[in-house]
């Protein structure tokens, strides 16, 4: 067994490395808060009619359809076509279904209902088997789809000319792709919505045409910003969603395309929610603020959403960026007539409560504010009455009754249980009083309060604690004063792979009601915040880590926003969280693990391949892997590599050679670069190679008791045949499957033959020693024999049970990097399947070229044994390969996983080949 040839050191060292990555899956996985999101319900059964594609179109895109959604009388009515409403397209994600347009669907639907259908709109949504594979067919499927949308309105006294598109993950840059087509109308799409779509860069680069795909679409949306006029919105998921972690969903910030709005569900108002990858298409919150952002966009005059980029960007922040807690206005009334049969009360102190409870008149209550500016910086006001209705105004140059007065509610901002407004004072210098309006109300109670305050009070500096305390050690701040509301700036905090826990602990003197307080995280380079609403007195856990690293050029602060009660006193504390970096560093980096498993195992591999070189036996996997499998041997030489490449004659000499970027210099750009993370996820590839390597081992044993168990096997080969009369047939048939269907169904096919046989050989292996005397001087001449008869004849070599012994260690290691290959060519294989019943032959075929080299190497590494190889002028060429390659892989496969199997084939190419040579 491959444990025995480990020592107890080594071994408590892999169970660590599992405990630790176990840590940073936990956190990945489940280190989030529960799914907040409600539910979203049809009131009527959905019915998805399907639209007829004209036949030509149909027969181009036999695996694509387009839908109408309705419900209930709208569907029926709509069944007669043409249609008159606005046109939506709900482009589904990889995998994703035509009915996860319902629930936006049915909102928009009862929204409409609630204005007598004065507008509503059609949503539209396609279809597709599977994503990922054919995404410029999608691109000009849904450009034909877009087309036959509009033909559906002819006639109609506001047709519309365009459509608005919201995109559901892989759907979004479909959707951003129709701009690169040659022949593709920009003004086709009026507004465009994404759903947790990477746009940055693919989840898992598997094959090169999903990355080339991405880098058209992105280079042309940076090349042609002066020319898009799209007004696009990105929404993410945040921590929940870990399928497309949210840094990857952040449109490109371009100087010259200002329409562009990215945003975390957490942090969009009256949402403040987390969702994961598939609850972002359903979770009410978000759904009701996108319908309330569509309805807003409609131009009363074409009755069809606006043309005007302005109103739409002003929509789009309204709705997802700040919401001032009034109705969208596109141009709001900034002076107010403040008269009428009110009562007016002048307040002089500087810190101002007022409970509103049946209160029958209304009422204006006044704040000079001449005297105030004298002693303070800025004043704050809130109010637990979460109504539309201006609430707060500012007096210009007036001493008793303001008649008008400007309206400062717009600039107020709705959190969950109270609206708020801080106004530095030096910035309306005009302003002689401030005036807080308190309706008459009945039934209803709620809470009004001001207070006048220095900047330098409220602001309180908390530096957090180093990356490498490992949470032994805290900083704290005790707010003593009875302030309603604090910046807490978290101080050398901007980093990805920084992440803390923040306690705050609220203490209260005798308070009868409850109250509630809101801590806000607000992130100035991003709109990533998040809110933790707390119950006080209480002790609230907050995780703070980032989604993007602070741009260098920026100086801004984290803030922990605190939104207190002036009864109450805080203890704010801050430590490391190990198991969050943890977290970030798989949140993060956890895609280019399979490259560093692959580089281990190939230096276990050229040591395996030395070994036999130098002493003529194969040592065993796990031996090999604790000595060759070391970080030294591979993150030097790629640190080198990138300090080199910042030399103008190194990098012209590196383009000379057309040798692809760094790998880490795309990190770098991305500010992905975390310190030591390349040693960390080398020790996590160790750490899985040498159990994926345990589990080959132990699968190939119980396969062959499978075997024994079932059919008695022959006795060991007594002449061995590098090409055995079956293998050219073998070899033709395979790479015929991979021409006429798919490459990664024949590198399987391939990869279950090399299996076959290795299961062959255990079990051959295992029925000869049980099979032998127990003596063991019959059993040392027996070897003696085998090996005369090994020396006496060249071409045919008899197969000792020693032999067989080095083969099965040999295999075992070319199982585990076949298997990585078998891995990552799947994705291919799980489309073409899902597509199979329309297209037999995949096109294009990411894995098609390296089957036709894997599959020859892997029929003759199947008939390959140590004894055959030692003797080879090639081996020791071949046994010094992997250390480069295992730099190679790391250098140029971490971001780019499609590479990692071109380096992998050339070893065991160089193997196969020591059989000839």
């Amino acid at each position: 067994m491959l444990l025995h040839s480990v020592n107890l050191c080594n071994l408590a060292f892999y169970v660590f490395m599992v405990f630790m990555a176990t840590l940073g899956l936990w956190d990945v996985f489940f280190g989030f808060e529960e799914n907040k999101c409600s539910m979203s319900y049809m009131f009527e059964y959905p019915e998805y009619q399907k639209i007829e594609l004209p036949k030509k179109l149909a027969k181009r895109y036999p695996a694509y359809e387009l839908y109408l959604y309705g419900e209930g009388s709208y569907a029926e009515e709509h069944k007669i076509l043409p249609l008159t409403g606005i046109p939506v397209l709900f482009l589904p994600g990889n995998a994703g279904s035509y009915k996860q347009v319902r629930s936006i669907g049915s909102i928009a639907l009862r929204k409409a209902e609630d204005i007598d259908f004065k507008y509503h709109f059609d949503f539209f949504s396609n279809w597709w088997h599977c994503m990922v594979g054919s995404l410029q067919k999608q691109t000009k499927f849904v450009h034909e789809c877009i087309k036959t949308i509009l033909k559906l309105y002819k006639g109609q006294e506001f047709a519309p000319k365009s459509v608005a598109i919201i995109g559901h993950s892989m759907g979004g840059l479909v959707a951003r792709a129709l701009l690169t087509l040659t022949n593709f109308k920009h003004d086709l799409i009026n507004l465009l919505i994404t759903q947790a779509t990477p746009h940055v860069a693919p989840v898992m680069p598997l094959d090169r045409f999903i990355t080339d795909f991405y880098m058209t679409v992105n280079n042309y949306w940076i090349l042609n910003a002066r020319q898009i006029n799209l007004t696009t919105l990105s929404v993410a998921g945040g921590f929940r969603d870990y399928q497309v972690r949210s840094g990857l969903t952040f449109l490109p910030k371009l100087s010259h395309h200002t329409s562009a709005l990215s945003v975390v569900s957490s942090a969009v108002p009256k949402t403040w929610v987390s969702t994961d990858h598939l609850s972002i298409v359903w979770c009410k919150q978000l759904q009701l603020t996108t319908v309330r952002a569509f309805f807003d966009l409609i131009d009363a005059d074409t009755k069809q959403i606006t043309q005007n980029s302005k109103k739409k960007l002003a929509v789009l922040t309204h709705h997802f960026i700040r919401h001032p807690s009034k109705h969208f206005e596109e141009n709001p009334a900034i002076i107010s007539d403040l008269t009428g049969t009110s009562m007016w009360v002048p307040v002089k102190v500087s810190k101002w409560t007022y409970v509103a409870y049946n209160e029958s008149e209304k009422i204006y209550f006044t704040f000079p504010l001449e005297n105030h500016r004298k002693i303070y910086t800025h004043v704050y006001c809130q109010s637990t009455m979460l109504d539309t209705n201006s609430w707060i105004f500012g007096c210009i140059n007036s001493t008793s009754m303001c008649r008008q007065g400007v309206d400062l509610s717009w600039k107020a901002e709705l959190l969950p249980t109270i609206k708020s407004l801080t106004l530095r004072l030096q910035d309306y210098p005009s302003l002689s009083q401030l005036v807080v309006y308190v309706p008459s109300v009945h039934g209803s109670k709620f809470v009004v309060d001001c207070e006048f305050f220095k900047r330098e009070a409220r602001s309180i500096q908390l530096p957090v604690t180093h990356l490498f305390s490992f949470g032994l050690s805290s900083r704290k701040v005790v707010i003593n004063t009875s302030g309603l509301y604090y910046n807490i700036e978290l101080l050398n905090f901007g980093q990805i792979y920084q992440a803390f826990k923040i306690n705050v602990v609220s203490k209260c003197s005798a308070v009868k009601e409850e109250i509630t307080s809101i801590y806000k995280l607000h992130i100035p380079w991003s709109y990533e915040d998040s809110l933790t609403i707390a119950q006080v007195p209480s002790s609230t856990e907050i995780s703070v880590k980032l989604h993007s690293a602070q741009p260098e050029n920026d100086n801004h602060v984290a803030l922990l926003k605190m939104y207190t009660s002036s009864d109450c006193k805080y203890e704010v504390t801050v430590k490391t969280s190990f198991s969050q970096i943890l977290g970030q560093v798989v949140r993060f980096h956890g895609g280019a693990l399979p490259a560093y498993v692959v580089s281990s195992i190939l230096l276990a591999y050229g040591g395996q391949l030395y070994s036999l070189f130098s002493t003529g036996c194969c040592l065993e996997y796990a031996t090999m892997l604790d000595k060759e499998a070391k970080p030294y041997k591979v993150d030097p030489f790629v640190i080198i590599i990138k300090f080199l490449l910042g030399y103008k004659w190194f990098k012209e000499l590196w383009d000379v050679l057309l040798l692809p970027e760094l790998d880490a210099i795309v990190l770098t750009s991305q500010s992905m670069c975390f310190p030591l993370v390349s040693l960390i996820l080398f020790l996590f590839g160790t750490c899985t190679a040498y159990w994926s390597g345990l589990l080959s081992s132990v699968s190939v044993r119980l396969l062959s008791s499978l075997w024994l168990a079932l059919k008695r096997p022959s006795e060991l080969p007594k002449d061995i045949k590098m090409i055995s009369p079956d293998l050219p047939f073998l070899t033709i048939v395979l790479i015929i499957v991979s021409w006429t269907t798919c490459g990664a169904l024949a590198i399987l096919l391939s990869y279950l033959y090399y299996v076959f046989k290795i299961v062959h050989l255990q079990a051959s292996l295992t029925t000869f020693k049980n099979s032998q005397p127990v003596n063991p001087k019959h059993s040392r001449r027996s070897e003696k024999k085998s090996n005369h008869h090994k020396d006496s004849s060249v071409h045919h070599l008899h197969l000792s049970a020693n032999d067989a012994e080095d083969s099965l260690r040999m295999h075992s290691t070319v199982i585990n990097l076949l298997t990585w290959i078998v891995l990552l060519s799947m994705p291919s294989l799980i489309y073409w399947l899902k597509n199979l019943r329309y297209y037999f032959k995949l096109n294009p075929d990411p894995c098609k070229p390296l089957a036709f080299i894997l599959i020859p190497t892997m029929a003759i590494l199947g008939n390959t044994y140590t004894v055959s190889i030692k003797s080879s002028k090639l081996l020791k060429t071949a046994s010094q390969f992997p250390l480069p390659l295992a730099v190679g892989v790391i250098a140029f496969g971490s971001t780019h996983l499609y590479r990692v199997p071109c380096f992998v084939f050339i070893p065991l190419l160089l193997h196969a080949l020591c059989n000839f040579m």
